[in-house]
């Protein structure tokens, strides 16, 4: 049976597809909000639910169970906050005087400069708030006969109108009372629904979703939905352990302290520091402004704000990296920037939502090639290896940052490491660029010259490593060509006098012809000739024939400094054809360089 070919839809540009998305998520947001907010508490009540199914209790029972047991205890909390919430609000008139008093003590004298501006300021309110009277217009010229029918009593005096509203019948009063709280107890029914569908029918959605991605991206799909499960509930329940202790942490202190409903203050610091940035603000002026009002003098107010500033600096900077270490992944400023977004798109609830919802995204960009910008944007991860960031703070011209990128990469690692894993690589990158021709001749200078003084900074800090060696015996390091390969081969001569095994670099100007006969060759030494590929390969095979030919019994080894598997076949024929050891990395060399019979001999002593 033939298929019926379907025409593939054509693909949106990238700009509107994001408007189209932002638009979706503003509209829906009736919807979407509700969704979002059971889908997190679904992942936090999860391992609750587990934890029952395997003590044999069925999948109803157990989401039943676990969701009644959660709304008992917010609700026990909520109906205590709720009480003393009302006190306060009864009891604030009795703080009127003092708050007077702590705002004339700061403003100065009753008749200062403070509380006149504050009076010219109220003054001005009122003028503009106050009805305008209108102006009576002027009696037009009235005619003898108008004049003989209406009343001079009458003439321009306004007519008063009152308008008067019968009272509410009992339909109405329920609908006063009840109307603004239908709308968030819609709300809250509605996530509850939610919640508890999604609980029982997890594995369900789950597997809808995968099919939704195709049968093809199986094993991706999955690793990203573990990869965002772990991630949002290891947040989450971290999140709700440390706000809980906090909250907790404040009540106690306020309670010491001689706060009026410390326990409403406490669970309010702890609510409030879900909503990331401007939550902790809050959470800690509600009590500071409530304990100025309270306590008479200045010293239980600042007691109060001192409480929460080193309570918050404690759990921000000591708590919250050792709880929640790597487990969200999201750089500061991406928590920042969602943070506005979700708030501008669905108000306070995206403010609370914002971190979980990035979590979310940055899954999907580490998973997804489609969306890897969201990986690169809001990943605290570094999106530039280090070699490549050296190379950049290089092309900068900015040798103290490289540096310092240097130093970062280079810690715990020996200088054969920071060689190969590093400054070869980044070295790579300025040889492919300056073939490319995409590299001037000033930036070209300043990293080869930057490069050398970073093997003579090794050098000198590693000074004291260096063992004797025995002058007669020696490793030549040749450079094929470039300037690059004549740096590669002050390395390989680093790493060698490092290990014991004499070593001596011949600059460009020695190489064969009438100034290599100077240089004295003894039938024990080594000669390396170092070649940075893929660029010096020719150069290579043309120094390797020429040293063949005129040692023909010497031992050559050939350093071809590449990427793994980058030029492998050219390295088998230039093997057999000029019989010498060709290695890809330093460490390489060293390790065939101390395997020779008489290096290995040297290194020993």
């Amino acid at each position: 049976m033939q298929r019926i070919q379907y025409e593939s839809a054509p693909r949106l540009p990238p700009v509107v597809a994001v408007l189209l998305a932002i638009a979706a998520l503003y509209f829906a947001r009736e919807i979407l909000v509700p969704l979002a907010v059971a889908v997190l508490l679904s992942f936090l009540l999860t391992p609750s639910v587990r934890f029952l199914e395997r003590l044999r209790i069925g999948r109803l029972p157990s989401v039943l169970l676990v969701f009644l047991v959660s709304l008992a205890c917010a609700g026990g909390v909520g109906y205590v906050v709720g009480n003393q919430l009302f006190d306060v609000l009864n009891e604030l008139p009795k703080y009127k005087e003092n708050l007077r008093t702590k705002m004339e003590s700061l403003g100065g004298r009753p008749g200062g400069s403070l509380a006149k501006a504050t009076a010219s300021v109220q003054e001005l309110s009122k003028e503009l708030a106050a009805p305008k009277q209108d102006v009576p217009e002027t009696p037009r010229r009235l005619s003898k006969t108008q004049k003989s029918a209406a009343p001079p009593a009458e003439v321009g005096k306004p007519v008063p109108v009152e308008l008067v509203e019968p009272p509410p019948n009992a339909l109405q009063s329920v609908r006063n009372i009840a109307g603004p709280l239908l709308a968030p107890i819609g709300k809250i029914v509605v996530i509850v629904i939610f919640t508890i569908v999604i609980l029982i029918k997890r594995e369900d959605l789950r597997n809808r979703v995968l099919r939704l991605l195709g049968r093809g991206r199986l094993p991706r799909a999955t690793q990203a939905f573990d990869d965002a499960a772990e991630r949002v509930t290891q947040y989450l329940r971290m999140q709700f352990l440390v706000n809980s202790v906090f909250g907790a942490t404040i009540g106690v202190g306020l309670s010491v302290i001689g706060l009026p409903s410390a326990l409403l203050w406490g669970a309010l610091a702890g609510l409030l520091r879900f909503m990331p940035y401007l939550g902790p603000i809050l959470g800690g002026a509600l009590p500071s402004v409530m304990a100025l009002a309270v306590f008479p003098g200045w010293r239980y107010p600042l007691m109060c704000l001192g409480l929460f500033l080193i309570t918050e600096l404690v759990v921000a900077y000591a708590v919250e990296p050792w709880l929640y270490g790597t487990h969200t992944g999201v750089s500061s400023l991406a928590i920042l920037v969602s943070a506005a977004f979700w708030t501008t798109v669905w108000g306070p609830v995206g403010l609370v939502l914002s971190t979980p919802l990035t979590v979310c995204l940055l899954v999907l960009g580490r998973h997804a090639p489609q969306l890897e910008f969201l990986y690169v944007i809001l990943g605290d991860e570094p999106v530039l290896e280090p070699e490549a960031e050296l190379y950049q703070r290089l092309l900068a011209l900015d040798q103290q940052e490289a540096q310092a990128v240097l130093d970062r990469a280079a810690d715990g690692k020996t200088p054969l490491e920071i060689y190969d894993g590093i400054l070869v690589p980044s070295l790579r990158l300025s040889e492919e660029d300056r073939h490319r021709g995409g590299l001037d001749t000033d930036r070209e200078n300043f990293i080869l010259q930057s490069m050398n003084e970073f093997i003579a900074g090794m050098a000198s800090e590693h000074e004291d490593e260096i063992a004797g060696t025995d002058a007669g015996q020696r490793v030549l390091c040749l450079p094929a060509g470039d300037p690059a390969d004549e740096i590669t081969a002050l390395m390989l001569c680093h790493a060698l006098q490092l290990a014991g095994i004499p070593a001596v670099p011949l600059p460009r100007a020695d190489l064969p012809g009438d100034s290599f006969a100077n240089v004295k060759v003894e039938a024990a030494d080594v000669i390396c000739i170092c070649a940075l590929a893929p660029f010096a390969l020719m150069s290579a095979r043309t120094l390797s024939r020429r040293m063949r030919k005129r040692f023909p019994r010497q031992r050559i080894l050939v350093g071809l400094w590449s990427r793994s598997g980058e030029s492998e076949d050219f390295e088998q024929r230039l093997a057999k054809a000029f019989d010498v050891q060709v290695v890809t990395t330093l460490s390489d060399a060293m390790e065939r360089l101390t395997t020779s019979p008489a290096i290995a001999t040297l290194s020993g002593d």
